[in-house]
């Protein structure tokens, strides 16, 4: 088969081989991503129509335990500049946010032992009564199933675990010894079965990745069938190892991210920051490859630039109003528009 083929395989079947896989992806050309994008962008348009969900981020602490050798906040990194929110910074960014028509709040930050689970259960008990009609995304690593229960009970009802790459080789060249895999895939097991709605993803361009990874990627995907998929490229920080490694492609994140939405049609897909920072119309391009998720930053203005996972991360200055009008003029550039909606999974 060709690529087109491949195409259209993955698009009746929802599942590709090993081996076509890595045809696919170790081959495609421009064709082949153009027309991969015009399917996944009718399929997105299908089944939700030209509308883009909007979720608010609160990064709410740059601390992290963990020591990941492409991050800008790994604990080892001693020029970051340390920040954490209080419970009641938390609820005012969303009640900014609110007002302005978010009605899901991603609550982000690194592996922060601080935030005991009992902090976190009344920070999102508090959120969930205050803001009753909106949905509350959790963001912050691996935890004990236990914790995750405590967590669901309180009223998250997402949770995102970017599971970076399924392939144990390569997921050691990126992790110290500690952090294992099969323990993070475990925690994305238990979220499904608690019943969050889960999303994994990967990073594109890591150091060391080569096309079976992502073939891998895929694969996995397409078994754990994810409610969310998180898909950017790799941009390297300054105060990390891999600091002088080259930018993940571009092209390859958004034939990702068309493949993502042919593979699974109801997936909530977002155009991430990564991939705005890494091309200034990355979010623009993506939503045109089939993404239908954007998520503007709700953190207080003054320790945004301090939660850097990458350098040049695209950082905007305005408040919660004037960042959704700046995203709503982008994708009506494009003909699509932002809706006020939970947007919940739905199949």
């Amino acid at each position: 088969m060709n690529n087109r083929e491949l195409i259209d395989k993955l698009n009746k079947e929802k599942s590709l081989l090993f081996s076509e896989w890595e045809q696919l992806l170790g081959t495609f050309n421009e064709d082949d991503a153009k027309y991969s994008s015009q399917i996944a962008r009718t399929i997105s348009v299908d089944k939700f129509g030209k509308k883009i969900f909007f979720r608010g981020i609160v990064e709410f602490t740059n601390y992290c335990k963990n020591d990941c050798y492409y991050c800008g906040i790994r604990c080892s990194n001693k020029n970051a500049v340390r920040y954490r929110l209080s419970k009641e910074d938390i609820l005012i960014c969303c009640e900014e946010g609110y007002k302005y028509g978010y009605r899901t709040f991603v609550l982000q930050g690194g592996e922060d032992n601080h935030y005991t689970d009992d902090m976190m259960v009344d920070i999102i008990s508090e959120i969930h009564k205050r803001f009753p009609d909106c949905a509350i995304t959790l963001s912050i690593g691996e935890k004990e199933r236990k914790s995750y229960q405590k967590f669901f009970d309180a009223g998250a009802t997402r949770y995102l675990l970017r599971h970076e790459t399924a392939n144990e080789e390569h997921y050691r060249k990126l992790h110290p010894e500690k952090l294992s895999l099969k323990h993070r895939m475990n925690c994305l097991k238990d979220l499904k079965e608690i019943g969050y709605q889960t999303g994994c993803g990967c990073m594109v361009g890591t150091p060391f990745q080569e096309v079976k990874h992502l073939c891998e990627d895929m694969m996995y995907m397409s078994e754990f069938k994810p409610e969310m998929i998180g898909i950017g490229p790799f941009i390297p920080h300054k105060d990390t190892p891999f600091r002088d490694y080259p930018c993940g492609s571009v092209e390859m994140t958004l034939f990702l991210l068309s493949l993502c939405r042919i593979m699974l049609p109801d997936v909530l897909l977002p155009a991430t920051t990564a991939l705005g920072t890494a091309r200034g119309d990355g979010r623009k391009l993506g939503v045109l490859c089939g993404a239908n998720v954007i998520m503007p930053n709700l953190s207080p203005i003054a320790v945004r630039k301090n939660y850097m996972l990458y350098d040049n991360k695209a950082i905007s200055g305005e408040d919660a109003g004037e960042n959704l009008k700046v995203l709503q003029d982008h994708m009506s550039d494009i003909g699509y528009e932002i809706v006020i909606d939970r947007g919940d999974y739905k199949k």
